[in-house]
């Protein structure tokens, strides 16, 4: 059996089967998405439903990204939002017009079931995007920053590769779990296409709202998997791009 993280899919259905094709994944593997399961490109409902389907047949762990936080709010509450719709909420909106009423309340349960974040037994952190409280996930005074804080993966981009875990500047976040997996932040903002690890921390959001892959990481192994680029998957749409 093994432990399976997935990237922000913002709607990329195709990857999703193209990953999961890849890594042979199969009902004897968890799999552990990071959040983000919507906006950007066309299939943001199938998505949903695939990841629901998928929940009854393996064990998933599905992590609260923010932009599913986004949806929440416009499915269950109506809240429109300028910002949203100008960073993938638009295609997110145009599919939700061929949705059901049936079907957008199976969504609406699914995206109030999502974990803000997941310890596993080798005390390995799974986040979409981070935390703040130096003490941990458990102290944290602001959930939102599960799914919105880009601090730790700046700190972790700053810090020097030289400075020992002992040593009084070392950040105390970094102390806490063996390991440390987060989305929320494409790595081609660096110039990468695959999954990056900055001191104990894998950012596994290769970009695929935009120009990049997919990714699915096997967390013991490292080996890792990806789709095709995305904006070649859906060559006539736009994506957040």
């Amino acid at each position: 059996m093994r432990t399976l993280v997935i990237g922000d899919i913002h709607g990329g259905l195709r990857a999703l089967h193209q990953i999961m094709e890849r890594a042979k994944v199969t009902t004897n593997d968890t799999l552990i998405f990071l959040g983000d399961y919507v906006d950007g490109w066309s299939q943001s409902p199938q998505v949903l439903d695939f990841i629901i389907d998928l929940q009854t047949k393996q064990n998933c762990v599905c992590i609260r990204g923010n932009h599913d936080d986004l949806l929440l709010e416009w499915l269950d509450e109506s809240k429109d939002n300028l910002l949203w719709y100008k960073h993938g909420g638009e295609a997110t909106v145009n599919a939700y017009e061929l949705v059901s009423v049936v079907t957008k309340q199976k969504h609406i349960a699914f995206l109030k079931s999502l974990e803000n974040y997941h310890l596993d037994d080798k005390r390995r952190l799974y986040v979409h995007a981070g935390f703040t409280n130096i003490n941990g996930v458990n102290f944290e005074y602001f959930p939102g920053q599960f799914y919105w804080d880009r601090t730790l993966w700046e700190t972790a981009l700053a810090l020097d590769d030289r400075m020992k875990t002992d040593h009084p500047f070392y950040p105390k976040r970094f102390t806490l779990y063996e390991e440390i997996y987060i989305g929320h932040t494409p790595v081609t903002r660096i110039g990468e296409t695959t999954p990056v690890q900055k001191a104990n921390v894998w950012n596994i959001d290769t970009g695929a709202a935009f120009k990049g892959s997919l990714t699915i990481l096997d967390v013991d192994t490292k080996e890792f998997w990806q789709s095709e680029p995305l904006h070649q998957l859906y060559f006539d749409e736009k994506g957040r791009n």
